[in-house]
């Protein structure tokens, strides 16, 4: 009889500490989450706003061409389209002014995705996670929140537009060098990694997208000086105008430029580049914490599609409904890393 109760005894002891230590997992999850989700935000901010200035830069530029005299010369509600900022814009402006447009992407904190509102929220986050970041990370970030913060909408001209653009690319470019060079090949560096590719990759289809259906003026120009004028200044926006040159020696072509966005994993904005990077951090993710999490197969099946993908066979199937199930499946991943890791 005594045996036996010791026996139950320490049933019940080993099921006790098996539930004290599955609470001490959760709680140490939500920790991590609240972290995790912190550096995860901080890099998707920081890369929508080099996003965000490249879009502009491209809208401003398309806004210099001359009209073609069809009432067709939309390219501010292309801009605001591939920013994801249209349905926004036009609940407060009436009219699709350079102006009106440059000063909400850049500067309105009402707009979330603003290069203003997006550099306030990584710093903020970059605050709450202070001893995560190396203190070149710290101020590389707080240097190009300090440098934004100065200029005064109210006077901002043709040539500081410019400048400002530049300069938050630059930023942008500082920041993610400074973290690649010092930060541990740890959790926070794969969150990082995530946020920032997640990010990059929802842009680089948005972009692809609105060229095809909304930046053509129409199906005559495509070809003439204006089309290649267009095709030129979006591989520009994704940092490719050279690499493409490079690649292709047929002029702009759509079904290379596609191909080039898309599948070509030598392109660091491609898609295919993307979710290359993100089911390496996925698995590193898989490794330091010992557990499979269903996004790291949502994340390969996606790499999967784009590294065996053919782009004829894209055209023929649909162009805009390939990108606009990519864009879905981008949203649903970020949703499902979200649950995966208890973000809050």
């Amino acid at each position: 009889m005594q045996l036996v109760t010791q026996r139950v005894y320490k049933t019940q002891h080993a099921m006790q500490q098996r539930q004290k230590a599955h609470v001490v997992q959760v709680r140490n999850k939500g920790m991590l989450g609240r972290a995790a989700n912190d550096l995860f935000w901080l890099a998707r901010y920081v890369e929508r706003a080099e996003n965000m200035a490249r879009i502009i830069d491209v809208g401003y530029r398309l806004a210099l061409l001359p009209r073609d005299g069809t009432g067709n010369h939309n390219e501010w509600r292309s801009t605001l389209e591939s920013a994801g900022c249209l349905d926004g814009f036009l609940e407060k402006h009436d009219e699709l002014s350079t102006r009106e447009v440059v000063d909400y992407l850049l500067f309105d904190q009402e707009n979330p995705s603003s290069i203003r509102s997006c550099l306030y929220q990584a710093r903020q986050n970059a605050r709450s996670q202070r001893t995560s970041m190396t203190r070149e990370m710290w101020e590389a970030l707080n240097l190009a929140w300090l440098e934004f913060a100065a200029h005064d909408r109210r006077h901002v001209t043709s040539d500081q537009l410019l400048q400002i653009l530049d300069s938050v690319k630059q930023a942008s470019a500082m920041w993610r060098g400074t973290m690649l060079n010092t930060v541990l090949r740890d959790d926070r560096f794969h969150f990082l990694q995530l946020g920032a590719f997640l990010e990059r990759a929802d842009n680089t289809a948005r972009i692809l997208d609105v060229k095809y259906y909304v930046l053509l003026p129409s199906l005559a120009s495509i070809g003439s000086g204006i089309d290649n004028f267009q095709w030129a200044t979006v591989l520009r926006s994704v940092a490719g105008h050279r690499s493409y040159n490079h690649v292709y020696r047929a002029g702009y072509r759509p079904l290379n430029i596609a191909e080039f966005l898309i599948l070509n994993d030598q392109m660091p904005r491609s898609l295919a580049t993307c979710y290359g990077y993100i089911t390496q951090s996925l698995n590193g993710l898989t490794d330091l914490y010992d557990e499979e999490p269903p996004c790291l197969q949502t994340a390969l099946t996606t790499e999967n599609l784009l590294r065996h993908g053919d782009i004829e066979a894209i055209f023929s199937t649909g162009l805009h409904e390939f990108l606009a199930d990519l864009i879905g499946r981008n949203h649903r991943l970020g949703q499902e890393i979200s649950d995966a890791y208890y973000f809050q």
